[in-house]
């Protein structure tokens, strides 16, 4: 699986996330004629080499020129919606632009309320550039570094702030994402992780790093050149490691304790249907002594956000847990065998190249049962008796 890190060791702004993909490999003007999908124009994008202490990479700037102005979080995900751009970005770009309205909402007490500096189309042209930047690289998985707080106040259209502002406090908090003392300390190292940058990482990423072989990597830089530290933000590509023979896969739990329990086979259905490996449920106990069970699904990575938007879209519950996870898998086949009451497949188990034992497929048992009239059970033992003598006695 192709993975990307994040190491914020300047923090992380939508500009600085920007830098890095483009540093990275990412072709400007394929990015320009990407943003082309954005229902409005009158911005430019530009990029150009610089160093941070004794970094080099590059410094992106979005001017939003003669773009409007947007005054409330929804209408920046109105124009997401009405936009030309590819379904899974949109709604990647969505769901980064929907937690930063929980986080004004969080602090205003309605995500109506209106934006000061983030009502800029820079914020919309940032969202959508970073969520296509690491679509363009082949990213299917983005882990994160701790993020540095910051420290003392900014200025801001609402006054001076505290770093981190309140907004990003909020991301950080609905995240749980870890966060460490800026570099060496310092108490003057001002606003280090922005809304914009908070929103796309919180939303997009996962806190941690992975064992991973880097092939390539890019370097985004900051506005801002301190003595104290490379203002950078590093992103690193490669694939993960896995155990030989592993796969991974993501598996996607919820706990749910207040849905009408006729509704958990059509989930189920519907996660199959989306290319689910498996799906269970497990009865629990939750808060109170109510009874609940827990939803658990195997997806491949390509469709992890799919199945969390499913689960989260055809369930009640509130919240979805995603973990990644290494599934050691036995080589399988379909085999279709003669026997003295019909034809029927069995699936053959193999380790190692040698076919180890069989299972006799559960619809072809059933409609040898109804056409003979021989009770179920009895048609798997004859079915397993004559597969087994003609595939494990003479296969390798």
């Amino acid at each position: 699986m192709r993975v990307g890190y994040l190491q914020c060791v300047g923090g992380v702004s939508g500009d600085m996330l920007l830098g890095a993909v483009v540093d990275a490999g990412v072709s400007m003007d394929e990015l320009r004629s990407r943003l082309e999908g954005l229902p409005f124009g009158g911005f430019s994008i530009s990029a150009r080499r610089d160093r941070r202490g004794g970094v080099e990479g590059t410094l992106v700037s979005v001017d939003p020129g003669s773009s409007p102005r947007f005054d409330t979080v929804p209408d920046l995900v109105r124009a997401v919606e009405a936009s030309d751009l590819d379904r899974p970005v949109a709604a990647r770009a969505r769901d980064v632009l929907e937690r930063l309205g929980a986080a004004e909402a969080s602090i205003h007490g309605d995500e109506g309320a209106r934006l000061h500096e983030l009502g800029s189309a820079d914020t919309l042209v940032d969202v959508v550039g970073a969520v296509l930047g690491f679509e363009m690289l082949g990213i299917e998985r983005l882990y994160c570094s701790p993020l540095p707080t910051g420290s003392g106040v900014f200025g801001s259209e609402h006054g001076p702030l505290p770093a981190p502002s309140p907004a990003t406090t909020a991301m950080l908090a609905m995240a749980g994402a870890p966060t460490v003392p800026p570099p060496g300390g310092a108490a003057d190292a001002g606003e280090m992780v922005t809304p914009t940058g908070a929103a796309i990482v919180t939303t997009l990423a996962k806190f941690g790093q992975p064992a991973m072989t880097v092939t390539q990597s890019g370097y985004g830089l900051g506005s801002r050149d301190p003595s104290g530290y490379p203002n950078v933000i590093a992103l690193r590509i490669g694939e993960v490691h896995s155990a030989p023979g592993a796969t991974t896969l993501s598996l996607v739990e919820t706990n749910i304790d207040d849905m009408n329990p006729e509704a958990f086979p059509y989930v189920s259905e519907r996660l199959f249907e989306l290319g689910a490996r498996d799906v269970w449920l497990t009865p629990i106990n939750m808060k109170k002594g109510r009874a609940g069970a827990m939803l658990s699904a195997l997806v491949d990575p390509g469709i992890e956000k799919q199945a969390v938007d499913l689960v989260l879209r055809e369930t009640t519950t509130l919240g979805v847990r995603v973990s990644p996870v290494e599934r050691y898998e036995a080589e399988r086949e379909s085999v279709t065998v003669e026997t003295s009451i019909g034809a029927l497949s069995v699936k053959v188990k193999r380790l190692g190249g040698r076919s180890v034992s069989l299972s006799p497929e559960y619809e072809d048992c059933r409609r040898i049962a109804r056409q003979t009239g021989l009770p179920i059970l009895d048609v798997y033992r004859i079915v397993e008796s004559e597969a087994t003598s003609q595939l494990l006695n003479d296969m390798p």
